[in-house]
Order: C-alpha cells, then sequence, then structure tokens
C-alpha cells in the first residue's frame, strides 16, 4: 500500500454563514488557526454587512480568501438539490463569484479559490457532468481561481478535463468509503481525539480510515473545518498544534521548488 507524508496542507473554514436575522456568532473564532476562508456569497448565506465584516476579519487575519458558492436556498441555507441545465449553473456561479470578487476589490483584495457549499458540494463530488459545468463557470471568472472540491476520482477528472487548477478537500469528521469518497449516511465524529489521530495518519501516510475496516489513500491539498460541530474550536486548536497550515498556492510553490 503507498504511504506518502504530507508536509505542507491548507486549512479551510466558512465565513458569512449569517443571512438577516440567523446569525453565526461562532465563526470568527477558527480564523486564528485556519489559512484560508471561504466566504458565502449571498444566495446560501450572506447578506451584503455580514460579507464585507467577513472579507475586513480576513484581512486582518492575513488569511486567503476564496468565494463559498451555493444553491440559491436561503431558507434551507443551500442544503437542498436543485436540478439544473448548463446555462443556469453558469449563470448561478457566475453571479455568485464574480459578486465577491469585486466585493474584495473595493478593499483591495483578492479571492484565490472558490469551493462548493452544501447541496452543491455533495453534488461536485458524485456528478462528473455537474462538477465540470461548476468548474467551467469558476474559470469563466479567472484561469488563475483554484476549484475546490472532495477528495476523489471526480474532482481530479474534473481538473484534468478542464484544466483548472484543485485543491482535494478532506474532512477529520467524516467517514470514508473503501474508494475515498465520503460516506453521506454515517454520523459525523465529534470525538475530538479520534479526530486528531485521524489527521495523525492523513499527514504521516496520505490515509483515511474507511468504513471497511481498512485504509485508503487519498491526495489531500486542504482540510475543512466546519464551524456547526460543538468541537469545532478544540479541534482546529488541536490540529494546528500538529501542523501550522499553508494556503494551497504556498503549498503548491513548496512543490514546485519555488520556495524552501
Amino acid at each position: 500500500m503507498h504511504e506518502k507524508a504530507i508536509k505542507n496542507i491548507d486549512f479551510n473554514i466558512d465565513l458569512a454563514q449569517s443571512f438577516g436575522v440567523y446569525k453565526n456568532t461562532n465563526e470568527f473564532d477558527l480564523l486564528d488557526y485556519a489559512s484560508s476562508v471561504n466566504v458565502s456569497c449571498g444566495f446560501h448565506a450572506g447578506d451584503p454587512l455580514t460579507i464585507r465584516n467577513a472579507l475586513l476579519k480576513a484581512k486582518e487575519k492575513n488569511v486567503v480568501i476564496g468565494a463559498h458558492i451555493g444553491f440559491d436556498d436561503i431558507q434551507g441555507f443551500g442544503y437542498r438539490e436543485m436540478e439544473l441545465d448548463g446555462d443556469e449553473i453558469e449563470a448561478l456561479v457566475v453571479y455568485q463569484v464574480g459578486a465577491l470578487m469585486t466585493f474584495a476589490k473595493a478593499f483591495n483584495m483578492e479571492i484565490e479559490h472558490v469551493r462548493p457549499h452544501g447541496a452543491m458540494y455533495k453534488k461536485c463530488a458524485t456528478d462528473f457532468s455537474f462538477a465540470c459545468n461548476v468548474a467551467k463557470a469558476v474559470q469563466k471568472c479567472s484561469k488563475w481561481l483554484v476549484y475546490y472540491g472532495a477528495a476523489g476520482e471526480i474532482t481530479e477528472k474534473t481538473g484534468d478535463l478542464i484544466n483548472i487548477p484543485i485543491a482535494r478537500e478532506v474532512c477529520l469528521e467524516k467517514m470514508y468509503n473503501a474508494d475515498g469518497t465520503v460516506n453521506t449516511i454515517a454520523k459525523d465524529c465529534e470525538n475530538t481525539e479520534m479526530e486528531i489521530q485521524r489527521l495523525k495518519q492523513l499527514l504521516a501516510t496520505s490515509q483515511v480510515s474507511n468504513i471497511e475496516g481498512g485504509k485508503t489513500v487519498v491526495t489531500a491539498d486542504t482540510i475543512h473545518f466546519s464551524n456547526r460541530l460543538s468541537n469545532s474550536l478544540e479541534l482546529i486548536k488541536q490540529a494546528s498544534e500538529i501542523i501550522i497550515p499553508v494556503p494551497v498556492n504556498y503549498k503548491n510553490a513548496c512543490l514546485s521548488g519555488w520556495v524552501e
């Protein structure tokens, strides 16, 4: 079984996961331990003032900014799947990414990546055609944007076909199938000790434990830390004591030899 240690990895979190009276009061707690943030663009979450505050907080902490795109479903916070054709997907993505790009430029900031949210994220991980449509729309906004997707074959193939930079993502609270895809039926783990062991295993061997009792090799560029779990803050704190996270583009620069 192939084993490869991971020397550099990104920690990403979500910001602006609020809208109107629905407030997320703990998302900034994780910011001190992240290297990149995904800022909601107003479709599944994020009103203008919330987005502004998230951008300025991210600028203050000097972390990399990305657009967190989702289905137009505020009431369901983007967790309900929508059936859209290619033109609708393109319009949905370009509208959101373009809005955040312009918003960021107003504060002399640039976004570096795009991460789908909720039902859109799951569909990108399981539907190759849909993932390609999303990635093509992202590329229309800028060829330099990195597409964040679940680690696995579909994200890899999407990157190759669309010729877009990708970041393959792992979640420490998730259970994985033998093929390296997320098992969407299993309950999320909220045991910090167990999740830290998963992190150590991932960094040492590029492997995740699977539901069949074995281990599966994955290529991981980033780890997503959700703020919806009871132990989110403790987990990212302990994780940052094991490895200091670095943004995806910095990691790629290290691998290319540009950074020692």
